[in-house]
C-alpha cells in the first residue's frame, strides 16, 4: 500500500484503519473512483440517500490532493462575480455564485454531524498584491452584496492591514468570515469513516484500469471487478489514468508547502492576527495559514513538470521570506509537493457520459467546491439534477496541442502569466 506523503498532515493524522484492496466480482448501485474529497462526499451522500455504494481508491484515503493541500476553504471559483456576469448576465451569474457559496455551508455542516476534528477556524483574507486589485475586490464585494445580500465580508484598506497579516508587500485586501481553514487529509479521513458508517464499501490499493460507462457502469481493478448502475469518476489530476479524454480537459500542476517549526503564540498571532487563511491575488498565488500547533503552513510557486525541486524547502522559503521578511531563516520541519488538476479557463468540469458522472478540475478551489460537487453528483442519480446541470454548464475546452504539444504550450502560457506577476 503507497503511504501517505511524508507530509506535515501525515506526521498529524487521526488513526484511520487501513481498508482491504478489493478481491473478486462485486456489484451495487454506485461505483466511485477516487477517495478525496468529491468522491468520499458523493459516496456518503449517496449512502444516506439509500444505495449501496463502492468506492475504489488506487492508494490511501486522501493520498492526492485532498490530503496535500493548503487547507484553504476559498468562497466561490475562481472566476469572480464580476467575470461571470460579463460571460453570463446576472441571473445565470448569480445562480452559479449562490450554488457555489453553498460550498462552505456545506463542508461546515459534515465537520458539524460526524464530530470530524479537522482543525477548523473561521475567515479568509485575499490580500491585493496591486491597488488595481483591490479596486476590483472592492467592486466584487458591491456586486456580492448588490445581487445577493451577500453578509460577512469586508474591504479592508492598506492602512488596516496589519490587523489581518503583518506582510509589507500588500495593499490591503478583502476579508470574508464565510471562508477559513482547515486540516484536509484529517477532514478526508472524516469523511471516510463516515462514510463507512453509512455502509459504504472502501477498497483502498485499488486503482482502477478501465471503465466501461455504456451501462452498467464496470470498473476493472487488478484483482477484481465492480459492476453498478452509477459511476462517479473522482480522479482530479489523475483523471487520465482512466479516461483520456477527460485528462485532456485539465493539466496536473504540482504545488508546494512547507511547515515551519512551531512559532510561539506570540509570533503566530502577530504574524496574522485575523487569524484567517491567507492567499494573495497574484495568478500564480502565495497562501498560506497558521496551523493549529502555530506552525505557519506556506504554499508558493508553481512547477510544470513533474520533477520536484531538488530541495523544496529553499524553493518554498523563496516565496516565504518575500512575504514574511521577518522569518528569515525560520526553521521548516515539513516540505511536501501534490498535483492539482488545472482546467484551460480555471473554471470546475462537471458532466456525465450514460450512467457514469465526473466532477474534477478544481484549479485550486477545491477545499468547498468538492464536498458540494459531490452531493450534486448524489442528487443527480436520485433524478434531481438542476443544480449539476447547472455547473456542467459551465464553458469547457481542452488544451490545445494534442498529447506532445499540450504541455509545452500550457508551461509557456503559465510562464506568461508568472512574468506579468512581476511586472
Amino acid at each position: 500500500m503507497t503511504p501517505h506523503a511524508p507530509s506535515y498532515y501525515a506526521a498529524t493524522a487521526r488513526p484511520f484503519a487501513e481498508q482491504p484492496a478489493l478481491a473478486g466480482d462485486v456489484t451495487a448501485d454506485v461505483v466511485v473512483v477516487g477517495g478525496g474529497f468529491t468522491g468520499l462526499s458523493a459516496a456518503l451522500h449517496a449512502a444516506e440517500a439509500g444505495f449501496s455504494v463502492i468506492l475504489v481508491e488506487a492508494n490511501r484515503i486522501g493520498w492526492g490532493a485532498s490530503g496535500r493541500n493548503g487547507g484553504q476553504m476559498i468562497p466561490g471559483m475562481r472566476w469572480g462575480p464580476l467575470e461571470l456576469d460579463e460571460k453570463f448576465g446576472t441571473n445565470h451569474a448569480r445562480a452559479l455564485v449562490s450554488l457555489a457559496n453553498e460550498a462552505g455551508t456545506r463542508v461546515r455542516e459534515r465537520i458539524a454531524r460526524h464530530s470530524i476534528r479537522c482543525a477548523l477556524r473561521q475567515g479568509h483574507f485575499h490580500a491585493a498584491c496591486r491597488p488595481t486589485h483591490l479596486y476590483h475586490m472592492r467592486r466584487e464585494l458591491d456586486w456580492l452584496e448588490r445581487n445577493l445580500g451577500y453578509e460577512g465580508g469586508r474591504i479592508v484598506p492598506a492602512a488596516d492591514l496589519g490587523e489581518y497579516v503583518a506582510s509589507p508587500i500588500y495593499h490591503g485586501g478583502f476579508y470574508d468570515r464565510n471562508g477559513g481553514h482547515l486540516h484536509p487529509l484529517n477532514y478526508a479521513l472524516g469523511l471516510a469513516q463516515a462514510a463507512l458508517d453509512a455502509g459504504v464499501r472502501i477498497f483502498e490499493s485499488t486503482p482502477a484500469q478501465d471503465v466501461d460507462h455504456r451501462g452498467p457502469v464496470a470498473v476493472t481493478t487488478p484483482r477484481g471487478r465492480i459492476t453498478a448502475r452509477f459511476g462517479v469518476l473522482a480522479c482530479d489530476a489523475f483523471m487520465g489514468s482512466i479516461d483520456k479524454r477527460l485528462g485532456r480537459m485539465t493539466m496536473p500542476v504540482a504545488n508546494y508547502n512547507v511547515a515551519t517549526a512551531p512559532l510561539s503564540p506570540d509570533e503566530a498571532a502577530a504574524l496574522i492576527p485575523s487569524g484567517a487563511a491567507v492567499s494573495d491575488s497574484k495568478f500564480v498565488l502565495n497562501y498560506y495559514r497558521i496551523s493549529a500547533d502555530n506552525r505557519l503552513i506556506f504554499g508558493g510557486g508553481e512547477k510544470y513538470t513533474p520533477t520536484p525541486p531538488r530541495d523544496i524547502p529553499a524553493f518554498v522559503r523563496h516565496y516565504l521570506e518575500q512575504v514574511f521578511p521577518q522569518l528569515q531563516g525560520v526553521a521548516i520541519d515539513y516540505a511536501w509537493g501534490g498535483l492539482v488538476g488545472v482546467t484551460f479557463n480555471r473554471l470546475p468540469d462537471f458532466g456525465r457520459r450514460g450512467d457514469c458522472f465526473y466532477a474534477h478540475g478544481w484549479s485550486g478551489h477545491g477545499v468547498l467546491l468538492t464536498t458540494l460537487a459531490g452531493e450534486l453528483v448524489a442528487d443527480a442519480m436520485r433524478g434531481h439534477a438542476e443544480r449539476f446541470d447547472l455547473l456542467a454548464s459551465l464553458p469547457k475546452r481542452p488544451f490545445p496541442g494534442g498529447p506532445l504539444l499540450r504541455h509545452p504550450l500550457y508551461v509557456l502560457g503559465m510562464l506568461w502569466f508568472a512574468l506579468k506577476d512581476r511586472l
